[in-house]
């Protein structure tokens, strides 16, 4: 674990140099920013990096609990900048109802936010940009014109979503993989070098020693012995 936030836990690597995933448990008691983030090249002009794309796997979620992923229809550079400015953006954001196992992939430029009373994992890129383009009245800094700039405010559209059963492949790069499985088997091709994330959900996950749980979530070799429990199921990155 690299670092706490209130209701956010951080999950890399310890070593200095920098790793392609970052790994998130979010736990959300209120609706969080609608926010945008840039693509790579969005991001390397403004002095960054990288930029960010993020998937999104609903754990837990309290009922009625929604997250906004994209807008009802297409809006105008100058449509989002006023009503994100006015807040108008919220009922204009496509709110959607979400249930354990629902998962959702971010591209870079997506209008989203998360409501309240919902626990996911959130893997994404290794980068920290975020333009905040409208925060309920809170007291903290919106980016108005970075986000407008970045955002494709549009209907989201994306295939990578849905509800799947185990042993599927969620996302297929070009950013990371991402299986949802209950043991490394369904995994149809690891990495030969190189590190993986794994993320239990449910039940024990075995590996170098260490013993992994929901909450938790381990970075080692992709050819390390890693031994799941009968009841585990676990997302695995790389």
């Amino acid at each position: 674990m690299s670092g706490r936030r209130v209701g956010e836990i951080w999950y890399s690597a310890n070593t200095e140099t920098p790793l392609p995933i970052l790994v998130k448990w979010l736990f959300t008691s209120e609706r969080l920013s609608i926010q945008v983030h840039p693509d790579d090249a969005q991001a390397q002009a403004r002095g960054m990096p990288s930029g960010k794309e993020e998937c999104w796997y609903v754990v837990d979620a309290e009922p009625g609990a929604v997250i906004g992923v994209g807008t009802k229809r297409s809006l105008s550079s100058e449509e989002l900048y006023a009503a994100s400015l006015s807040g108008k953006i919220e009922g204009l954001m496509d709110w959607k109802k979400v249930s354990p196992g629902d998962y959702f992939y971010i591209p870079a430029g997506t209008v989203h936010a998360i409501g309240a009373g919902i626990t996911l994992v959130e893997v994404q890129q290794y980068a920290d940009i975020t333009y905040r383009l409208y925060d309920y009245g809170r007291d903290r800094e919106l980016h108005l014109d970075d986000g407008v700039a970045v955002s494709s405010a549009t209907p989201y559209t994306d295939t990578r979503s849905g509800n799947a059963p185990t042993g599927t492949q969620l996302v297929d790069g070009p950013h990371f993989e991402l299986w949802y499985v209950r043991d490394m088997d369904e995994v149809a091709a690891l990495p030969t070098s190189g590190n993986i994330w794994i993320t239990p959900l449910s039940g024990q996950i075995h590996t170098d020693g260490e013993v992994a749980a929901k909450g938790d979530c381990v970075v080692t070799s992709a050819n390390a012995k890693i031994t799941f429990s009968s009841d585990a199921k676990a997302l695995i990155a790389f």
